[in-house]
């Protein structure tokens, strides 16, 4: 080692730094940074929300009733087009499960076919068999429509 070498000494190059208590920032070493208000105002702000959130959640029957009388026939219309969508859905998943049942589909088609041919040799062939089965249909159709 040299002579005039002094030896290294730690954190020499860092400038000296001091450590402020948190009274000293308080007390104005940043005027013009705001101070935390006091927490009675806090809380008092907390019950004002609480306060408007309770009453907007008892508002709330009231304005949901308002939204339903104004659109109640575009409410039902939808709810009619979704509940038809869901049962069609449900409809085809059974007629996909009764399809996954082995010998089902063939005696299903026999019985269709079976009634198909009973129906035209009953009511098909002759004409006053065919105007019993027109008079069946109006019968039907009048208690339906209610004339």
């Amino acid at each position: 080692m040299e002579a005039n070498a002094q030896p290294l000494q730690p954190f020499d190059d860092v400038p000296d730094t001091t450590i402020t208590t948190p009274t000293a920032a308080i007390e104005g070493t940043k005027p013009n940074q705001p101070l935390l208000p006091p927490a009675a105002k806090s809380q008092d702000k907390w019950q004002q929300i609480a306060e408007e959130v309770s009453q907007v959640l008892a508002d709330l029957p009231d304005k949901i009733g308002q939204v339903f009388n104004q659109y109640q026939q575009l409410i039902i219309t939808i709810v009619l087009i979704a509940s038809a969508i869901v049962t069609g859905r449900v409809f085809l998943a059974i007629l996909d499960a009764i399809n996954d049942i082995p010998l089902l589909i063939p005696i299903f088609e026999l019985i269709g076919i079976s009634y198909t041919t009973w129906f035209v040799f009953r009511y098909l062939l002759k004409g006053s068999t065919r105007q019993e089965l027109v008079e069946q249909i109006q019968s039907i159709k009048n208690d339906i429509l209610g004339t």
